[in-house]
């Protein structure tokens, strides 16, 4: 196919200017109709041209759109065969696991109805073996109330038989068999008293003396020796003689009067005080230590030198109130507290200082309450008092909380604090945040390592129980738990009890200690009856 020669516009039309110029106007026109056509054929030729490469372009468009959709639909097959097999797998293995899980359900259904088949017939077999005895019962019940009956009638008309041979009514009999057989009785029951016990003395010597040795043994610990004795210095050995004094009337004053044990053995120039009270132990060796400096020694003299004593001791325990509340700057409180608080530190709880206990929850709750922005002097006051009614747990009943409570309530202390002293162990709900400090608090202190020791709370209560025993007992003045609780101490008021009762009482106060504490190996429990009279000269 021959290439047209394609002629610009422009110069088609000079030329047919020209050729009408030159050639005349038909000559001119036959060339303008020619350079038209030849301009019609060009734009002919380009839009064939554009139409067969627009053609192209789509068949191209159609077999890449082709080719994409059927890898599309290729790459969908395959992940979908993939998620159909992840499922199955799936499927099958939650199968079998609701399988295993079924299996092992009907096992245990099968073993419960199993047991409760057998529950089932143990039942019935004691149901009919109670119904069998109660049948027996009620029937020998029958037999009883008939003989009762019998014995009753029996009884009535062997009463009104012999209140006509004797003349007496039955209530005049009793009081004159009564008002005979007092004096007979309590003399008889003491001699027998003595002579089992003597018995019992001659028989068990030998093993008494290795329990006593095994319980010494254990006693005689850590414990009891670091917190339950004191000791004082003697300048000499001579000394220890006129402690004793004639007779051993001195040591007896002074024993009696501070209810502590002294043990004057061969420790060279030293003499132990043992009591679990660290009161009573302070006033003693104050006394003494006051009576070996001034020498004279005697019953007068020990009286007013333990008077000296206590009252030192009094104001011991002010002091060491008074430190505290410096301490823990806590202002504003009754005296009467204060004193209280005093008195703690001779307390102590499963072996822990009751008053530096209570100062480490003052302190502890301050700071966690200035940390949570709660009012930090309120705090600090209510873990000072939280244990206020360990004070008065020797002289008043009830939980050292329902205590402290109750002398919170007495010295007009704030609500809170109360409800904070009343909640500390738990016996209420906190019903504000201080009162969860202070519980908090309490936990840290007793918590913290080496703070307590279980086995010496529960020594000091065994003493407090046996002293409690004993001052239960009408004609018992004062009781003292001495020598680690191996003996007791009872002063007798002579008035009430005579000689002979005070075997009876001796043999009643022990037989209630067996029956009531547990203790290793035996208790002395020795009765001082003591008659003095008084006078003066004026």
């Amino acid at each position: 196919m021959k290439e047209e020669t394609h002629l610009e516009p422009w110069l088609i039309i000079v030329l047919t200017v020209a050729a009408f110029l030159i050639g005349g106007g038909i000559s001119g026109f036959i060339m303008f109709r020619r350079g038209i056509e030849s301009r019609k054929k060009n734009a002919e030729a380009q839009f064939e041209s554009a139409e067969k490469e627009a053609a192209r372009i789509v068949s191209e468009a159609k077999e890449k759109a082709a080719t994409a959709k059927k890898a599309a639909l290729l790459e969908a097959k395959e992940e979908s065969y993939k998620l159909r097999e992840n499922a199955e797998k799936e499927i099958q293995k939650l199968r079998s696991d609701a399988e295993r899980e079924l299996k092992e359900r009907r096992s245990e259904l099968t073993k419960s109805e199993r047991r409760l088949t057998q529950k089932e017939e143990n039942l019935d077999r004691k149901t009919d073996k109670i119904e069998r005895l109660e049948e027996s019962l009620n029937a020998r019940n029958e037999n009883v109330k008939k003989k009762l009956a019998e014995a009753d009638d029996l009884k009535v008309k062997q009463q009104e038989k012999l209140e006509e041979i004797s003349g007496y009514t039955s209530d005049q009999a009793k009081e004159l068999l009564l008002s005979q057989l007092d004096g007979e009785l309590s003399h008889e029951k003491a001699v027998k008293i003595l002579a089992y016990e003597q018995k019992l003395k001659d028989e068990c010597d030998d093993k008494a003396r290795s329990v006593i040795a095994l319980a010494i043994s254990r006693l005689a610990s850590e414990t009891v020796s670091e917190l339950t004795v004191s000791v004082v210095p003697l300048p000499n050995d001579e000394m220890k003689g006129r402690i004793i004094g004639r007779e051993g009337r001195n040591i007896r004053t002074l024993e009696q009067l501070t209810g502590v044990d002294l043990i004057i053995d061969d420790t060279p120039e030293a003499i132990t005080l043992s009591s679990q009270d660290r009161v009573r132990r302070e006033i003693a060796r104050i006394a003494l230590e006051k009576l070996i400096q001034d020498g004279r020694i005697h019953p007068t003299r020990i009286e007013e030198t333990v008077e000296r004593a206590r009252r030192e001791v009094e104001q011991k325990i002010k002091r060491e109130g008074e430190h505290a509340c410096l301490d823990t700057n806590v202002n504003g409180l009754s005296p009467e507290l204060v004193k209280l608080l005093g008195r703690l530190y001779f307390r102590t709880s499963y072996s822990q200082n009751v008053l530096i206990h209570s100062i480490e929850v003052a302190h502890l709750s301050g700071i966690m309450a200035s940390e949570l922005g709660v009012d930090a002097a309120m705090a600090r006051r209510a873990g000072l008092l939280h244990d206020i009614g360990k004070a008065l747990t020797h002289e008043i009943e009830g939980s050292h909380v329902a205590i402290g409570v109750e002398v919170c309530k007495k010295y007009k202390e704030n609500a809170e604090i109360i409800h904070a002293v009343e909640a500390h162990h738990g016996d209420v709900e906190c019903r504000s945040v201080i009162a969860a400090l202070v519980q908090a608090a309490d936990a840290v202190s007793a918590a913290r390592p080496a703070a307590r020791s279980e086995n010496y709370e529960s020594y000091i209560k065994r003493l407090q129980k046996l002293e409690e025993i004993c001052t239960d007992y009408d004609g018992v003045e004062k009781s003292y738990a001495i020598q680690a609780g191996r003996e007791i101490r009872i002063l007798i008021k002579p008035e009430v009890v005579n000689d002979e009762k005070m075997i009876v009482l001796a043999r009643e106060i022990s037989q209630r200690i067996e029956n009531e504490v547990e203790y290793p190996g035996q208790i002395k429990i020795n009765l001082i009856r003591e008659s003095r009279v008084v006078d003066y000269a004026k």
